[in-house]
């Protein structure tokens, strides 16, 4: 996903969505303006001290050495004031901006860890990561520099220009005037900006999501000599991005072009019309040179803006991207009268269930098509089918990684979206075909789902080890710090067959009174698989349990076997019963045999 449906908010309602996480510490943010802004007040006082002491009247005119000290004593003075409320400012919004940052960041996490798997399946992980650091990173930048100098620049603009009439009208006139079309500009500028910032910020999380792909399947790329085409794709992207960067580039230059030129113009007009005043006595040559003063202080503020305009578009467009993720709508959260299970005995039942992809199309029909399954406790149940039948997306309903369509699914009688999500996951325990382990320890990725357990306890000690055993996962001790080694990157410093007995034993560690395995073992050699069955029919005996099965000798694990085609359970019994009574069983069961010989034959060749 790399572009909005969400409807496009005015910047400063856009901007105004990050109150809630600013207001703890607005004061100080206030305490960061408010010494900006003196410390721009003292820098305009600067041209009317100057005045003075060039007036018809002051310590130039009359010689005095002493009084010319004082008065520049004076200038240094408002100087120093003005760098101690410059090095205030920045001391007071440092520490709130981080605050926000760490806010908004830890917030962000969090919503991604409660969105659903749904949420996940549409959103490339590169788009997410970008938003994560670069977006709210830029927001603590604007809150700490960009949003504090917009404000005191504007004012100082306003501030100065007053002071400009007060010395002659015609010459403040001259200034604003033809300063007046930078406001248009900004607008303008503002406009295009903003649609490309978008586009590049969301350039960047494709690019980023591109990198990760190729990190992560770096093993196939070399397997298959696929690098170059990596290359030459991310390189496409890259000059995408590049020209959207030339595109801004342009546009700031654009900006930056009127932003010094329309005050170069002002300065000669108002040095001919002040040359003019002065031979004509409106104005004496004190005030002219204090104009021209304020004039060259106050060109920063004016020229600041074009900058300070595209910092706010940036910030816009952050904001946007983060807000896109909040908004996003929960749709597998805690109901609203929980019903707790304080005793389960592991009872899992489908009844009529049914389940579609949001984004099937209206014609297609249900992938699961009326489930109707029931396990008893402490039963381990078979599921067998041809590829896309629904096996996998069957096992993701009983701990809710998605939600039913239709029907429900309840263990122990109580439908299981009336329970927290916290305790239905600790009755729930499930392990992937495609295991996935952390950058963590053994240790750690083994005791994820035990939070009641220090893993460095006994208890924990023993829980593990028992676990272990179970997945026949002994070559944790050959590991350089054996159980305490941190594995690396989604564990691909392990083998497959490593990756998933870990992942099963993460399983088994978490003791849950319904265990849902995919296919486990898919990785494991036959030698391996026997004793990881052997053992897990202890295990099993105590637990209730649905096993997706690739392989024949999975389904001995089974007290029964479910039948599972085009999206409906059509045979439920023992193996030797649905081998004598059911045709598409036995056809299943072949085909599983055909591949289960295949492998074996690869793995005697190597």
């Amino acid at each position: 996903m790399t572009s909005s449906t969400h409807p496009r908010l005015s910047t400063a309602r856009s901007l105004a969505r990050l109150i809630p996480f600013a207001k703890p510490v607005l004061p100080r943010l206030g305490l960061g303006a408010l010494s900006a802004l003196i410390a721009s007040l003292l820098g305009l006082s600067i041209p009317l001290v100057l005045e003075q002491i060039v007036g018809k009247n002051g310590p130039i005119a009359s010689g005095n050495p002493w009084l010319i000290a004082l008065g520049g004593g004076a200038v240094l003075l408002l100087g120093l004031l003005e760098a101690l409320m410059v090095w205030a400012r920045r001391w007071f919004v440092l520490s709130p901006a981080t605050a926000v940052e760490y806010e908004l960041r830890t917030d962000f996490y969090g919503r991604l860890q409660r969105l659903p798997v749904a949420f996940h399946d549409r959103w490339q992980s590169g788009q997410l990561l970008s938003r994560m650091m670069q977006d709210i990173g830029l927001i603590r930048r604007w809150m700490a520099f960009g949003v504090v100098l917009l404000v005191v620049n504007m004012i100082t603009i306003v501030v100065g220009s007053a002071i400009l009439f007060s010395w002659h009208w015609l010459l403040g006139t001259i200034f604003v005037i033809v300063s007046a079309p930078l406001w248009i500009a900004g607008f303008v500028f503002e406009n295009r900006y903003g649609m490309l910032s978008r586009q590049s910020q969301d350039q960047a999380g494709d690019l980023a999501t591109a990198v990760e792909e190729s990190v992560h399947g770096i093993r196939v790329l070399k397997a298959f000599g696929r690098g170059s085409h990596a290359l030459r794709k991310f390189t496409r992207q890259a000059e995408t991005l590049r020209e959207t960067e030339i595109s801004k580039a342009k546009a700031v230059g654009w900006i930056w072009f009127w932003l010094v030129l329309l005050p170069d113009i002002a300065f000669a007009l108002c040095l001919g019309a002040g040359i003019y005043l002065v031979s004509v006595g409106e104005i004496d040559t004190a005030a002219l040179i204090a104009f021209f003063a304020m004039a060259t202080i106050l060109r920063w503020p004016v020229e600041s803006i074009g900058f300070l305009f595209s910092f706010l578009v940036d910030a816009r467009t952050a904001t946007d991207r983060i807000f896109e993720v909040f908004d996003e709508q929960n749709t597998i959260v805690d109901p609203e009268n929980p019903v707790s299970i304080a005793e389960p005995r592991g009872e899992l039942v489908f009844e009529r269930a049914r389940f579609r992809y949001q984004d099937a199309a209206a014609t297609e029909r249900d992938l699961l098509d009326g489930i109707d399954l029931s396990l008893r406790p402490g039963e381990t149940m078979a599921l067998v089918g041809l590829t896309g039948s629904g096996k996998t997306t069957l096992t993701t309903l009983p701990g809710r990684l998605y939600d039913v369509t239709g029907g429900r699914v309840l263990i122990d009688g109580v439908d299981v979206r009336d329970l927290p999500l916290t305790e239905l996951r600790r009755h729930v325990g499930m392990a992937f075909e495609d295991a996935t382990l952390f950058s963590q320890t053994v240790r750690e990725n083994v005791l994820l789902g035990r939070e009641d357990l220090d893993p460095q306890s006994a208890e924990g000690e023993r829980v593990m080890r028992e676990a272990l055993q179970v997945a026949q996962a002994a070559f944790v001790d050959d590991l350089p710090d054996g159980v305490d080694t941190v594995i690396g990157e989604e564990g691909l410093s392990l083998s497959g067959g490593q990756r998933q007995r870990l992942a099963l034993a993460r399983a088994v560690a978490a003791r849950p009174a319904v265990l849902v395995l995919d296919d486990p073992l898919s990785a494991l050699d036959v030698d391996t698989e026997a004793l990881v069955e052997d053992a897990l029919r202890v295990v099993l005996a105590e637990t209730t349990a649905l096993v997706v099965a690739h392989r024949p000798s999975t389904v001995t694990l089974a007290d029964r076997v479910a039948l599972l085609e085009e999206g409906r359970i059509t045979a439920v019994g023992t193996h030797s019963e649905l081998l004598r009574t059911s045709e598409h069983y036995r056809h299943v069961i072949s085909s599983l045999e055909d591949e289960q010989e295949r492998q074996h034959k690869r793995e005697v060749s190597l």
